[in-house]
């Protein structure tokens, strides 16, 4: 699995910009991150436990921190930090991330709810 090379937060931008070794080059913004978070709060605990977050629209990243060798911690600005964005994670949200986004924007649609706070 392809390792980042490069990860620059664009605080101005609300995005977090990732460069992996094999070339390929993500540009995530926060909103995306924070609502695809891998934290419990949004994946849940178990199958079927996933939660749609909703009114994250203007949220920004306030801090990356490293894990270990293998992933970051992101601290957003509505002080939500608890999930660990591995490599692997990382390339996958940013290769999919039309799909992924798409998907979320449904779910938002069924669940009458809205990006906006």
């Amino acid at each position: 699995m392809p390792e980042p090379t490069e990860i620059r937060l664009r605080r101005a931008e609300k995005r977090l910009d990732v460069t992996f070794d094999d070339g390929v080059h993500f540009s995530l913004p926060a909103e995306f991150l924070r609502v695809e978070s891998p934290s419990a709060e949004v994946q849940g605990h178990g199958p079927g436990e996933r939660k749609t977050i909703a009114g994250r629209r203007h949220v920004g990243i306030i801090g990356v921190e490293p894990v270990g060798n293998y992933a970051v911690r992101l601290i957003f600005d509505d002080l939500h930090d608890t999930g660990i964005y591995s490599w692997d994670y990382l390339y996958r949200l940013g290769k999919d991330q039309t799909g992924i986004w798409n998907a979320y924007l449904d779910a938002l649609k069924a669940q009458n709810l809205r990006r906006d706070p």
